[in-house]
């Protein structure tokens, strides 16, 4: 729950927060009337404001805020030598990983709370009662499920409302999957919220091109880790595949999955929950795991962050016992940890070998996402050195 006082009256309601935050011990009231250095200042503190002006001028608030919190630093300038001379602006320092990454991680962290103080109350049909408020009714539901609660509204962020919205259209509108044939309502994928969504396409890819194991008829394929189910998918498109056993053990990505094959309409492919691996034996088992190994911030991050590279490990230790002969597993894994200093390719080589396993080919891609060429980002050096690889695998 979370408390605060109105008219000089103790209220409270249920607190929501997908990211896992607690509810601020302080809330005060916040409308139309609040600047935005005032709002930054109390957001700092961790005071939450819990709105009650116009909903579209609390959206204005967060993205000055934002601005607040984005702010970059003044460049250093060197000391003036003789008269007259300019100011000369001191070059920024190349960034040292793994710190720099810890930093930005923690200073992203901060933004995060810093912006989460901004809060939005809900009626208990998920409706919003403040004027101009959108009717997000049907994304607040596809984040938290049917609104069953008639009793009593909630409070959540706003920026986790805006996330929610954002979910919402890529569900609707869906990501185009070029892999999947020419673009058209047969080649999409919709993410559910929740759901890592798969916009890097090199990947996808990869496993689209890479040679199936020769002279075998009836290929069974696994793929670790479905997600979206985009790349049981593709799976099921490579020629001489004819079932695809897609798990999961995450229900929003084993419903998204489901949704997906059911839509486009690949009955060869089962969904199953398991932890990793399911029962049996299969020529191709594919895992694209989290590729930074790093601990999740909070539960949407489990897509990205493998905390001691548990699915990664548990993926290469487990693959032996489940590949048919002649079978092959093609591990999908970014070479960004190892930019960013958080693990080695020798670390990676030895983990191979221990498992007992082989690396009998390699595919290589390059990146294409946005970030690749954004300075700004600090850990562009390591974006723009980055590889995506597929590592065909065998047992030894």
């Amino acid at each position: 729950m979370i408390h605060w006082t109105e008219a000089g009256e103790a209220s409270s309601a249920r607190w929501r927060s997908e990211r896992g935050a607690a509810p601020p011990k302080r809330v005060v009231i916040a409308d139309d009337s609040m600047a935005a250095d005032t709002a930054y200042r109390l957001a700092c503190e961790g005071t939450g404001l819990l709105w009650r002006g116009d909903f579209q001028n609390a959206r204005l608030l967060l993205q000055a805020m934002a601005r607040r919190v984005d702010k970059p630093a003044k460049p250093k300038r060197t000391k003036r030598h003789k008269a007259g001379e300019s100011d000369t602006v001191a070059e920024a320092p190349a960034p040292v990983f793994p710190e720099a990454f810890h930093l930005h991680r923690q200073a992203q962290a901060q933004r995060a709370r810093v912006l989460g103080m901004v809060l939005i109350p809900f009626d208990a049909d998920y409706s919003i009662p403040l004027r101009r408020a959108p009717d997000a009714k049907k994304a607040c539901a596809e984040a938290w499920g049917p609104a069953k609660d008639s009793t009593g509204g909630s409070v959540a962020s706003l920026r986790e409302l805006m996330g929610f919205i954002s979910a919402h259209e890529w569900r609707r509108k869906g990501v185009a999957i070029p892999a999947l044939g020419e673009d058209g309502p047969h080649n999409r994928v919709h993410p559910h919220y929740g759901v890592f969504s798969p916009v890097r396409g090199e990947y996808i890819d990869l496993v689209a091109q890479a040679p199936v194991p020769d002279g075998i008829a009836d290929l069974v394929a696994f793929d670790i880790g479905t997600g979206t189910g985009v790349l049981a998918a593709v799976l099921a498109l490579r020629s001489g595949v004819q079932r695809v056993v897609a798990t999961d053990q995450d229900p929003r990505a084993l419903a998204c999955a489901r949704d997906n094959l059911k839509r486009l309409g690949f009955p060869q492919v089962e969904v199953r929950e398991a932890n990793l691996f399911p029962e049996g034996k299969a020529n191709i088992i594919a895992c694209n795991p989290p590729w930074l190994p790093a601990r999740p911030g909070s539960p949407l991050e489990h897509a990205v962050y493998d905390e001691d590279s548990r699915m990664l490990l548990g993926f290469l230790n487990g693959l032996a016992a489940h590949l048919e002969p002649k079978g092959e597993g093609w591990l999908i894994l970014s070479d960004i940890a190892e930019h960013l200093g958080l693990r080695t390719r020798d670390s990676l080589l030895a983990a191979i070998d221990a498992a007992g396993l082989k690396v009998v080919g390699r595919l290589d891609a390059q990146p294409h996402h946005p970030k690749v060429s954004d300075v700004t980002d600090a850990l562009h050096a390591a974006r723009a050195a980055e590889v995506t690889s597929l590592w065909r695998l065998a047992a030894k």
